[in-house]
């Protein structure tokens, strides 16, 4: 039996901010029997640090917390579960339950899982790489689906020798692209643009693109200019204008 003063010195170090009840005595007194548990698990006393406190988890149930001396595992704890059962005042009665390592309040983890979709970058993709879309991305419908309206290439060459897409762009995709084109530094808000005598609307190299967005949209066929080949907004703009002209 434990001498009331180490039960009531155990009692005093416990850390209350990791109690969600009032902890079982006799459970808070079994600190040894869960460090030996602990260290048993880890493979050697020197991997098991200090006692940090105890969780308790139900009315016979409690965890107790000790730090991780592990590479890798910085501000982590040895978590050992242990419990009793009804009416026994003895810590032989007392069972171990779990021995696991968990994160502790600045311990060093892995980060947050994100989804492929949302780690790729433009520019990510490189030879051979596959990047798969969903069945349902909202930027595509099916090609059945699809109005004459809506689509941007004629119907006739769409569909030659039946070799149509399955899947076409939606106005969905449409209006993000768009968005994100006339944003992007080939729009009018470019310093190269906003200094730039002329739009590329007024350009003899600007090509308009066909469908809904031949209206704000084109391509530069000027060699010389920084977005040759490049989608431009209809007011964008560069210093190699085809009105650019040498004074003679």
């Amino acid at each position: 039996m434990m001498h009331p003063s180490f039960l009531a010195s155990v009692i005093g170090r416990l850390d209350l901010s990791l109690m969600t009840q009032a902890p079982d005595a006799l459970l808070v007194t079994a600190v040894s029997l869960a460090q030996d548990a602990a260290v048993a698990e880890a493979g050697g006393a020197e991997l098991v640090g200090a006692w940090v406190g105890v969780e308790s988890d139900d009315e016979r149930l409690a965890t107790h917390l000790f730090e991780a001396h592990l590479p890798g595992y910085t501000a982590w704890r040895w978590a050992v579960t242990i419990a009793r059962t009804i009416d026994v005042t003895t810590l032989d009665a007392v069972t171990i339950c779990d021995v696991v390592l968990l994160p502790g309040p600045e311990a060093l983890r892995a980060p947050d899982w994100i989804p492929y979709e949302q780690r790729v970058q433009p520019g990510d993709l490189g030879v051979g790489d596959i990047l798969p879309t969903h069945a349902d991305d909202p930027r595509l419908v099916p090609g059945y689906a699809v109005l004459p309206a809506d689509e941007e290439l004629d119907l006739t060459q769409l569909w030659e020798l039946g070799l149509g897409r399955v899947r076409l762009l939606s106005p969905e995709g449409r209006d993000a692209a768009a968005t994100r084109w006339y944003a992007a530094d080939r729009g009018p808000g470019a310093e190269i643009a906003i200094n730039a005598p002329l739009p590329c609307a007024s350009c003899g190299f600007f090509l308009p693109i066909a469908g809904s967005l031949r209206s704000a949209f084109g391509v530069c066929s000027n060699e010389f200019a920084p977005d040759d080949a490049r989608v431009v907004s209809v007011d964008h703009g560069c210093g190699a204008h085809s009105q650019a002209l040498v004074v003679e």
